[in-house]
């Protein structure tokens, strides 16, 4: 079957005669338009004439077996940001390890939209498919200069509409409705092979050669935030989160089986068990749906993208929430740093884990703290934060939220550069610069006089600080 066929509608690419136990063998036939790479499968037996489904839809689960471009990873360090510019000497002086940055597939498909950069054209099961070189200019631009500098990169994929894009909107997504994010087309044939073809063409361009490498791709961003981030007219929870899984599979299976050390994350915000917004889903609703339908139909090595942030967005103090927004039980309303450890023994659960048995990598690739009531506050929590993150075994990369300010994030107090709007360095920048040193203890210290207790202690023993009602009024 194809991903939006159920059942016995599909091709038969296999029969066996019947027993207790049965082997079926065919030709994944890839790159030709009959490719099985990213299908799902399904065994029927005849039944009264008719051919009857007796077992649960599975996926390839091993797609890393036929990888032809696998380079090693650029794994060096948890230390990260999500730039506004690509300044090199900026986040080589802050000891900057990773990048992420954000790809919107509406732009780089079509027609080239610049007569000096011919479009480019790339066959992928039986079909040629035409991608924009003029709007590639900047993600081969982006890519190429991380892997000179040695960054490491993730990238962030994001369905904007555009008219070139159309077939990859989901049909219940193309309504009036505005945002930076569509539900991705798993519903139509057309859609679907396009998907299909640009996750191949992404990894072959982005896996080593004159490019540089990809590490980490992240398909779509808060996909619990429907409204906001992952638009589909739905408000059922099982068809977002299937319809979500049928994308996921064919992204990490086109991923991975060109470049087999890559990884492949799945995105949710910090609305663990509230919802800001009514219309969209609470985050731990979401992931438990998300791993029941991939191990129910094949389990593979997929990773967690969190975005941990304060709540709200401009709390000044990561180390002590609010009671009415963060506590220590599983029942949180939101997980933020501080309590980011429920998250991580979470997906230390049986039911959790990757095939092999091991917790799933985990990515806080998105994080920040507001300098808006004070850059000393921003300076306790990011060593905080960093610290809380360091100590922990399963989160692989910390990422901040800009290296400087941005003017319309300010009218709501949301202040998480390490720079003023001038340039300026605010005092969390050296603090964040040092962590990882061995100056790292001066920074600890002003954070431990600003906080009042040991940073390094409250982290090692997990100690939780909450506080009543709203920080203006303490």
């Amino acid at each position: 079957d194809e991903v939006y066929q159920d059942g016995v509608t599909g091709e038969v690419v296999a029969t066996t005669d019947k027993g207790k136990k049965a082997t079926f063998k065919f030709d994944l036939a890839l790159g030709k338009k009959e490719s099985n790479l990213s299908k799902k499968f399904l065994v029927a037996v005849k039944s009264g004439g008719l051919m009857v489904q007796v077992n649960d839809e599975h996926y390839i689960t091993n797609p890393e077996a036929i990888a032809s471009k696998t380079v090693g990873r650029n794994d060096h360090g948890i230390k990260g940001i999500l730039p506004n510019d690509a300044d090199a000497a900026t986040f080589k002086d802050l000891g900057i390890a990773q990048m992420v940055y954000n790809l919107y597939m509406g732009d780089i498909v079509g027609p080239s939209t610049n007569g000096a950069y011919p479009t480019t054209e790339f066959s992928y099961d039986g079909k040629t498919y035409q991608f924009n070189t003029a709007a590639l200019q900047q993600y081969d631009g982006f890519v190429r200069w991380c892997s000179i500098n040695n960054f490491q990169l993730t990238l962030t994929i994001l369905n904007n509409k555009t008219e070139a894009g159309a077939d990859l909107i989901h049909p219940l997504s193309r309504d009036a409705h505005v945002c930076p994010g569509y539900a991705m087309n798993t519903k139509e044939d057309a859609g679907t092979q396009h998907l299909k073809a640009i996750a191949a063409f992404l990894a072959q361009r982005y896996s080593g050669g004159q490019f540089g490498t990809v590490d980490n791709w992240v398909i779509g961003n808060e996909i619990n935030a429907r409204t906001e981030w992952y638009y589909m007219d739905s408000t059922n929870l099982e068809l977002n989160v299937s319809e979500y899984v049928k994308a996921f599979r064919i992204f990490y299976n086109g991923i991975k089986s060109v470049n087999a050390n890559a990884r492949v994350y799945n995105s949710i915000d910090q609305e663990w068990n509230r919802k800001s917004n009514p219309g969209c889903f609470l985050a731990k609703e979401y992931l438990d749906r998300f791993n029941y339908y991939i191990r129910r139909e094949g389990n593979v090595d997929w990773s967690l993208s969190v975005h941990p942030y304060n709540a709200p967005l401009f709390d000044p103090y990561a180390w002590k929430q609010q009671s009415q927004y963060v506590n220590t039980s599983l029942s949180t309303p939101y997980i933020t740093i501080e309590n980011i450890y429920l998250l991580t023994d979470y997906m230390n659960r049986a039911e959790m884990l990757n095939p092999a048995g091991n917790v799933r990598q985990i990515s806080l690739s998105e994080i920040g703290y507001t300098s808006s009531f004070g850059e000393d506050a921003q300076l306790a929590s990011i060593v905080y934060a960093y610290t809380m993150a360091k100590s922990n075994p399963y989160i692989t990369s910390f990422i901040l939220f800009r290296e400087t300010d941005d003017a319309h994030e300010m009218e709501s107090h949301i202040t998480q550069g390490l720079k003023n709007l001038d340039g300026s360095k605010k005092q969390s920048y050296d603090a964040y610069k040092y962590m990882d040193t061995k100056e790292a203890g001066t920074y600890k210290a002003k954070a431990s006089k600003i906080i009042g207790q040991d940073v390094d202690a409250l982290v090692a023993n997990r100690t939780f600080m909450s506080r009543n009602g709203w920080f203006l009024n303490d």
